[in-house]
């Protein structure tokens, strides 16, 4: 597979992604090489907006699926539809980008229905191929079309999982918070907030995911962070601004809620 191809976006256009380790020389690899890819991580720690920044860096065009329960193969690879008296055949996302060489980024894998990650399985080795039973075609996914799928690890259990004969169809990159000098970048360069006041964010942060299993299930994303450090920028006062997405997203339990008053109450 040769250079991204002519047209692709300027860095200026790109959806703004800070690097930690290396993984967008990673997913260019595998893209170059036609590898499946696996991002694992908790919700909200940048999985998504570094999908978007390598699609729009590849110049690829990206096809996002948020997978839930209802989910089925048929809408990722299409279905006939009626139109004007006749039924038509119309190409679902996955299929779209196998046609077009996109990038398609399935995003939560684990909730969509097991049938779906059988559709997934000839694309995912060196086959490469998206039979398609309804109109008895089989597609061949030319050099420039990518898979990749994300799952949060945090919200597993034994109905909601990857099968290994899935996972290990796929590269996998793990991602996480990042650390605090570079999440306090990250929030201010996407809110416009000051350092010094994203630096007091950071460290609430940090206290609350300490909690993570034991009175939480998950910790403060970077996602809430930029949220509260915008309604900061936008004037809010921040204790208000962090009650509202430090505090309120995160549990409906009375006693949990008192404890993170009580964080905010001494970070401020």
């Amino acid at each position: 597979m040769g250079d991204p191809e002519p047209g692709a976006e300027s860095s200026a256009q790109l959806p703004w992604y800070r690097e930690t380790a290396g993984e967008c020389a990673f997913f260019e690899a595998a893209w170059q090489q036609g590898l499946p890819l696996l991002l694992k991580g908790p919700t909200g720690c940048g999985k998504t907006r570094f999908v978007a920044h390598m699609a729009a860096r590849l110049g690829r065009p990206l096809f996002t699926v948020a997978c839930h329960d209802d989910l089925t193969a048929a809408d990722l690879t299409g279905r006939y539809l009626l139109s004007g008296g006749d039924t038509q055949w119309v190409d679902g996302p996955l299929t779209r980008a196998v046609r077009e060489g996109g990038i398609c980024y399935l995003d939560e894998v684990v909730e969509a229905r097991k049938d779906v990650t059988v559709v997934l399985h000839p694309l995912t080795d060196d086959r490469r191929v998206l039979p398609l039973e309804r109109t008895g075609e089989i597609l061949q996914a030319p050099p420039e079309f990518m898979l990749v799928v994300s799952y949060n690890p945090g919200y597993q259990h034994v109905l909601k999982s990857l099968k290994p004969s899935t996972r290990q169809r796929f590269a996998a990159l793990s991602f996480d918070f990042p650390p605090p000098e570079v999440e306090t970048e990250i929030v201010a360069a996407e809110s416009g907030l000051s350092k010094d006041l994203c630096a007091g964010l950071i460290n609430l942060a940090r206290r609350i995911r300490e909690l993570k299993g034991k009175d939480l299930e998950e910790g403060v994303s970077t996602r809430l962070l930029v949220y509260c450090a915008s309604l900061v920028a936008g004037g809010m006062a921040m204790e208000t601004a962090a009650r509202a997405t430090l505090i309120q997203p995160l549990s409906d339990d009375g006693d949990v809620i008192a404890a993170l008053e009580e964080l905010l109450s001494h970070s401020f």
